[in-house]
């Protein structure tokens, strides 16, 4: 059934916009590639052992990611970026696991720039503030909190 729900998915995106069928292979890509990650976040040795073949897993995720970016910031601007907040919080909230992942990013993105873009048009009495705004106001110090969360835990910036 999930995957009648994903062709169903790519039959829709397709009648979208010109860069909906790339959106919608990197997605089906995501989906298969995020049961391959588990097994490569065990370790690259193990990965091996278990069957992943992982320079290949590599460049797959790497021109998958490079597809979806190049897709979003061409269909939205931008602000596509802002998107990345969103699979940062979940990792936090909901663990390790790709596959639920990739799941609940498509919808919290949607959710999380929803959201901006409803106060980027209501903060201001009958003025549009630019949804870029909003965005950098959230990701900026949430990126700059995430790397100084990270040198902590690691060590140190040395």
């Amino acid at each position: 059934m999930f995957w009648q729900l994903g062709s169903l998915n790519g039959a829709l995106w397709q009648n979208i916009a010109v860069v909906a069928p790339l959106v919608a292979i990197g997605l089906a890509v995501a989906v298969f590639v995020s049961r391959r990650l588990d097994l490569f976040a065990l370790g690259e040795r193990s990965a091996r052992h278990l069957g992943v073949r992982v320079e290949l897993l590599r460049v797959v995720v790497i021109v998958t990611v490079a597809l979806l970016v190049t897709a979003a910031v061409a269909f939205a601007g931008i602000i596509g970026f802002f998107g990345l907040v969103v699979p940062h919080l979940l990792r936090m909230l909901i663990g390790l696991a790709h596959l639920p992942l990739v799941v609940t990013s498509a919808l919290g993105g949607a959710l999380h720039i929803t959201l901006a873009d409803l106060i980027a048009r209501t903060a201001v009495p009958l003025a549009d503030m630019p949804i870029g705004m909003i965005t950098s106001l959230v990701g900026g110090p949430f990126f700059l909190w995430l790397l100084v969360r990270t040198r902590r835990r690691s060590g140190g910036w040395a």
